[in-house]
C-alpha cells in the first residue's frame, strides 16, 4: 500500500463527517406537532387535512387549529400557527404581503389552484336588470328594485360572506356610489343555503361567490364585472375595483423550514388542481359526505401522488 497523505485523509474524513451530520440534521425533523390552520371554507378545511393527514402517513404528529382568515397571520408571525395551506390572491394578498416583509412568513409557493371571488347573480336576473354582467348595470333603480328586499327597500340587497372574509365590499358600494345594502352571512354554510333557496323560487339575489367551489357548475349565473383591480384601487384604499384574481398559496411561519426540514419540502411540493378541488368540495357539501372520510378516500386512491411530495 502507498504511504498514506494525511492532510489529504483528514480532509476527506471531516468532509464525511460534515455530509454525515448534514444528513442527520436534514433528517432530524421536531417530533412537536405541526400546527394546522383551519379556516371557515370547506376548500381549505379538505387542503389542511389532505397535507395534515399525508404527513401523519409519514409518522408526524399534527394540530389542526381553527383561525380567522386574517387574523392567522399574526398567528404565522409569531410562530404560535405554523402552516396555512390557502392563501388566497383575491382578498388575502395585502395582509400576506405585509406578512411577508416581516421577514417571519414564507410564501411556500402556489397550490396549483386559482382563485376567482367576485359579486355573483343567477342568470335569470338578467330579465330584471338589462346591462348585467355590466356593474353599471346595479346603479339603474329598475335594477336596485330588482335586488331589493323587505329588509333593504328601496336599497338592493347584496349577500357578502362573513365579515371575516375581508373583501372591501362595503368599501365598494360606497366608492361606486350602488344604492345597495351589504349584508353578511354569518357562515359559508349559511351563504350557499340562500342561494340555493333563491335558486329554487327563482328569487332575487345578488350575492358573493368564490372558486374553487361547486356552486358556478351547478348554478347558471354569472359575475359581476366591476372596473378592473389594480394594485393602486387597493394601495390607495379606493376600492372602486373588482377584486384581485390569482393564484391560492401556501405559507408558513419561516421556522418550519428548520424545524421540520423534511415536511417544509413535502408542504411546497403540494399541488391540487381547481377542477378536482370543486369535485372534492361537492362531495362534501352537496352529497353530505365528511371532510375527514373526503380526506381518506382521496389519499388512499392517491398514494403514489402525495407520497412523491416526500421524496
Amino acid at each position: 500500500m502507498g504511504r498514506l497523505n494525511w492532510p489529504i485523509a483528514l480532509a476527506a474524513g471531516a468532509a464525511m463527517l460534515t455530509s454525515s451530520l448534514t444528513g442527520s440534521a436534514q433528517a432530524a425533523d421536531s417530533t412537536d406537532p405541526i400546527k394546522f390552520v383551519l379556516n371557515d371554507w370547506t376548500g381549505e378545511l379538505l387542503s389542511s387535512r389532505i397535507m395534515g393527514e399525508a404527513l401523519k402517513r409519514q409518522g408526524y404528529k399534527i394540530d389542526y387549529v381553527q383561525a380567522d382568515a386574517m387574523a392567522e397571520f399574526q398567528g404565522l408571525e409569531t410562530g404560535d400557527l405554523d402552516v396555512v395551506m390557502e392563501v388566497w390572491a383575491t382578498t388575502q394578498k395585502q395582509v400576506f404581503d405585509n406578512a411577508l416583509k416581516t421577514g417571519s412568513v414564507e410564501n411556500l409557493g402556489e397550490t396549483g389552484m386559482k382563485a376567482r371571488e367576485e359579486w355573483w347573480f343567477p342568470e335569470y336576473m338578467k330579465e330584471k336588470c338589462p346591462g348585467l354582467p355590466d356593474w353599471k348595470a346595479l346603479k339603474q333603480p329598475d335594477c336596485v328594485k330588482a335586488f331589493s328586499t323587505p329588509d333593504t327597500a328601496p336599497k338592493g340587497r347584496y349577500l357578502g360572506g362573513p365579515v371575516t372574509w375581508g373583501g372591501f365590499d362595503d368599501e365598494r358600494v360606497q366608492a361606486l356610489g350602488l344604492d345597495f345594502e351589504v349584508v353578511h352571512a354569518g357562515t359559508d354554510a349559511a351563504l350557499f343555503a340562500e342561494l340555493e333557496s333563491a335558486y329554487k323560487r327563482k328569487a332575487p339575489i345578488l350575492l358573493w361567490i368564490y372558486a374553487p367551489h361547486w356552486a358556478p357548475s351547478v348554478y347558471k349565473g354569472e359575475w359581476v364585472e366591476f372596473p378592473p383591480y389594480t394594485p393602486e384601487c387597493y394601495a390607495e384604499k379606493k376600492y372602486d375595483c373588482g377584486k384581485p384574481h390569482g393564484p391560492i398559496w401556501k405559507a408558513a411561519w419561516s421556522g418550519v423550514k428548520t424545524k421540520w426540514p423534511k415536511a417544509h419540502d413535502a408542504i411546497q411540493k403540494f399541488s391540487i388542481t381547481t377542477d378536482e378541488m370543486n369535485a372534492l368540495i361537492y362531495k362534501v357539501d352537496r352529497d353530505k359526505q365528511s371532510v375527514e372520510d373526503v380526506t381518506t378516500k382521496w389519499l388512499d386512491e392517491n398514494e403514489a401522488r402525495w407520497k412523491a411530495w416526500f421524496q
